[in-house]
């Protein structure tokens, strides 16, 4: 039966979250946590049961006698003894409402509520979560185990060894609040004196591998104080050691981000560096100088200042688009000479500030052209990032390092399997 893309794109998701190296030591964990709060629960709900009904018969339904043990098979694994509460008499026909609602809906609802942690959701939400479907928490050190595998897993598949190296590389930073503790402390309630911990930025520069198919990965990532020399040298010097080929890398995509020309030249010699056009054609705005607006539109009704200085930015941005639309570097150098004519005259500074390092921003085209839409921005890393973003946002402030790494690690699974990195994906 054909499947939609939509379904498809689930089932990447569904499967490629969960790794085969994780699930092993992952699954038996969260069953034996999760087996033993539901034993808990049920067992106190089955108690309130009997106790609910003894209160509306009035005493009618008998005297408890203690309990008998019962075998319960459940989606996460075997209750082997069950504390039931017994009866003096009709303890076999008897018929418990809370064992008949959770065959009928816990299962399924709890191992979707779990594969919610790996998808990012945050502890606090993910304890809200099951509270709701098992009427108890679930202990921080159970969900602990949750995030140590995770951790592992994602520690595992940043030190593995490249078996090969990439043409290309986008590279690019994201910057996070991260908790380090301070030389300050506090006493708190019970009278401990606890290391005060406060929130930094850092920035998680990575680097993804465009390979010559089309097809691309996340290839690295790692925390740096800064987005300057030393942070990109140390960068490419750890690629390097888990494999990377530097002789083999022909171009680094990047953003303009200081430093990293000078670690280029000491680590990756051989790779030429490709300006984003994307960021190069937006800070043309940042320089307009608005002169000459037209008074008039095209249909020669009158025009405000701001709908004027509007029309003005689009057209200037969208014929600096326009240059990197040629087939080849030549006709792109053609069409700059052109778009210099046209705008110079009225936009002095904005093109004088376009030009600058103009080059940088056809490297591209040493490559096939089905790659170009690919190589000439950072555009598939950013992506990346704002959904990075959107899960670092509503946690705030890391607690640590390997929180922020694990975290990033996880959406970059899940990000990876919802576009299916391993074809060509649409433009």
């Amino acid at each position: 039966m054909q499947i939609s893309e939509r379904e498809a794109q689930i089932l990447r998701i569904r499967t490629t979250s969960f790794q085969p190296e994780l699930s092993a030591g992952l699954e038996l964990k969260l069953r034996q946590a999760v087996v033993g709060v539901t034993k808990a629960t049920l067992e106190s709900a089955l108690v309130e049961e009997l106790a609910a009904e003894r209160s509306r018969q009035n005493g009618r339904l008998g005297r408890r006698s203690g309990y008998f043990s019962r075998v319960l098979d459940t989606e996460h694994g075997r209750i082997e003894s069950l504390r039931v509460p017994k009866l003096r008499s009709g303890n076999k026909a008897r018929q418990w409402q809370i064992l008949q609602r959770y065959h009928r809906g816990l299962g399924s609802l709890l191992n979707f509520t779990l594969s919610l942690y790996v998808m990012g959701l945050s502890l606090r939400d993910l304890q809200e979560a099951l509270y709701h479907l098992l009427g108890s928490v679930l202990s921080v050190s159970a969900i602990n185990r949750v995030t140590i595998e995770a951790q592992i897993h994602m520690d595992s598949h940043r030190q593995a060894k490249l078996t090969k190296t990439p043409p290309i590389l986008i590279v690019d930073g994201v910057w996070v609040d991260i908790q380090y503790p301070s030389v300050e402390t506090k006493v708190d309630r019970a009278g401990h004196v606890r290391q005060i911990r406060q929130a930094q930025e850092r920035v998680v520069l990575t680097a993804l591998a465009v390979w010559p198919d089309g097809t691309y990965e996340t290839l690295h990532y790692e925390i740096a104080k800064q987005e300057d020399i030393q942070g990109w040298e140390a960068f490419f010097e750890h690629l390097i050691e888990r494999g990377l080929d530097p002789s083999a890398v022909e171009l680094v995509v990047s953003d303009g981000t200081l430093g990293l020309p000078a670690a280029m030249a000491k680590w990756l010699p051989r790779a030429k560096q490709q300006r984003c056009i994307t960021h190069k054609v937006r800070r043309i705005k940042d320089y307009l100088s608005y002169a000459q607006l037209p008074g008039q539109d095209e249909q020669g009704q009158p025009l405000s200042v701001s709908k004027a200085k509007q029309q003005r930015c689009y057209q200037i941005q969208n014929d600096a688009y326009d240059i990197y639309k040629a087939e080849d570097a030549s006709e792109a150098k053609q069409r700059l000479a052109t778009f210099v004519e046209k705008w110079q005259p009225i936009e002095p500074k904005a093109v004088q500030t376009f030009k600058r390092n103009i080059e940088l921003t056809f490297s591209f085209y040493q490559f096939n052209k089905l790659l170009h839409p690919r190589i000439r921005t950072s555009n598939l890393l950013e992506r990346l990032f704002e959904e990075f973003r959107r899960k670092s946002d509503e946690i705030g402030a890391f607690p640590n390092e390997q929180s922020c790494l694990t975290v990033f690690f996880l959406v970059v699974q899940r990000d990876h399997a919802k576009h299916d990195r391993s074809s060509m994906a649409k433009n």
